[in-house]
């Protein structure tokens, strides 16, 4: 507790120098140009310039930043405070009366001590750099409301001890779905990205095993958190380092609003969620999203919090890896999405990064691979987001007196699909891959290219006669 309290007037002191070299500053540029006027700041008077209105408002900005990062840095030092206590005294995960007339051993006293929550300490006086960060999303969900911000904490911490939360990542809750509920690859900032593809519930025979009864809707719920844990295990809750998960459901062949076990199991989850897992979510990207789903939506947005409207991003089929690229690079994101990763790649890993290519609408741009040496094999991967596009891949020599040759001519491609292709360089030249958008639209094109040392077939048949 000393420690904490000399912390937070470390703290409180930084704050009010910044505040005082603010002030001193817009003071001096006022007399010095002898155009400043005074207004009252916090009871202050200040000199301002009436001439640099710009510099005013810059003023008027970092004074409600400041004002705001004190409120916030207030809240947390209370909110800290009452933490401590509730550890040390033993009622953070019950009645205060009831732990109060019960005696703790020793023993008991320093459990107490260790509890923690996604890994990390809760005990601020313990010095972890982690704490205040899982306690920031607390007071972060709750407006910085320090009161609910500590019920909020204590219900989630009652509920792991209740359902047994802890032991679930071990928990064996196979139910068919490991295809279309999983944790694939991570963000642009690192963080973790969650599927759930709902469409796995267009089989009537999986959807009555999965949500026909009670007990298995219990499972699915279980696997559901279960999923969470275990993406909340690749977390690092460090400043520069990921706190937060990218989850993407996906609605293609969802169920309708008219199944009533689909919709009550998706609300239990997302209410069990948003209670116990603050500010994890960083982005809930719904993809293939239907129209009755963008209308039962309006129709509930009214009830809901801006702050986690905004967290929630919709996409229709046509924009799916637009929206997708926006938060997850072309490496990560799966080829059936718009992407470039495929599963069990041998080819490409995540670290083989994409390059960028722009063609303008009503026009053609190549991507040039050029081969110096032969006896390689060139392989490489590409995308179009959008597609509406045709495509033509050839080998063109160096030598002029060489043929070209014509690899592969694509008419119109689908969206979501992605090329990949190879060719055995016989002598120097460069592999040419010819956009042509006909389009009113420009399109970006993501790709990547390696070479591999190979012997030709011929040569491997002959050594083996």
């Amino acid at each position: 507790m000393i420690e904490s309290s000399y912390q937070q007037q470390l703290m409180e002191e930084k704050i009010e120098k910044r505040h005082q070299d603010n002030e001193d500053r817009m003071i001096k540029k006022g007399q010095e140009e002898g155009n400043g006027k005074k207004v009252t700041f916090q009871d202050q008077e200040i000199y301002i310039e009436n001439l640099d209105q710009p510099a005013v408002q810059e003023n008027e900005e970092t004074a409600a930043s400041i004002e705001l990062e004190m409120r916030k840095q207030k809240a947390l030092n209370k909110f800290r405070s009452m933490v401590e206590g509730a550890i040390i005294d033993n009622y953070l995960l019950e009645n205060p009366k009831k732990s109060f007339l019960r005696r703790e051993s020793e023993r008991e006293k320093q459990q107490q001590r260790e509890i923690s929550l996604w890994g990390v300490p809760l005990l601020p006086s313990k010095g972890h750099a982690s704490t205040d960060l899982v306690l920031l999303k607390f007071l972060t969900a709750t407006d910085f409301k320090v009161n609910e911000a500590f019920k909020m904490l204590r219900n989630a911490l009652k509920w792991r001890n209740e359902c047994r939360i802890d032991a679930i990542p071990e928990e064996n809750l196979h139910l068919g779905l490991e295809k279309f509920v999983y944790i694939n690859s991570v963000g642009k900032q690192g963080q973790p990205v969650y599927y759930i593809l709902y469409g796995a519930f267009k089989d009537k025979e999986l959807y009555r095993k999965v949500l026909g009864t009670e007990e298995n809707r219990e499972k699915f719920l279980r696997l559901r958190i279960q999923l969470m844990e275990k993406s909340i295990e690749q977390l690092s809750f460090k400043a520069g380092g990921a706190d937060s998960i990218l989850q993407i459901t996906d609605l293609k062949h969802s169920p309708g609003p008219e199944r009533e076990e689909f919709r009550s199991v998706h609300k239990r989850a997302s209410t069990l969620i948003q209670a116990n897992y603050p500010e994890l979510i960083q982005k809930h990207i719904l993809i293939n999203v239907p129209f009755w789903y963008y209308t039962s939506r309006f129709l509930t947005s009214r009830l809901k919090h801006q702050r986690g409207k905004k967290k929630v991003v919709l996409a229709r089929p046509s924009k799916v890896t637009k929206t997708l690229l926006k938060h997850i690079s072309p490496e990560n994101l799966p080829v059936k999405y718009g992407g470039l990763k495929r599963e069990n790649d041998i080819e490409f890993f995540p670290e083989d990064k994409a390059s960028e290519l722009i063609v303008k609408p009503n026009s053609a741009s190549c991507i040039q691979i050029p081969v110096i040496e032969a006896g390689v094999t060139i392989v490489w991967d590409f995308t179009v987001v959008g597609w509406e596009v045709t495509c033509k891949q050839q080998f063109i020599p160096d030598d002029e007196g060489s043929y070209e040759v014509l690899l592969r001519k694509d008419k119109e491609k689908k969206m979501g699909d992605s090329v990949r292709n190879s060719f055995y360089i016989s002598e120097p030249g460069k592999i040419v891959i010819t956009i042509d958008n006909a389009t009113l639209k420009k399109k970006r094109v993501y790709y990547r290219s390696k070479a591999k040392p190979t012997a030709p077939t011929y040569i491997i048949f002959k050594k083996q006669l």
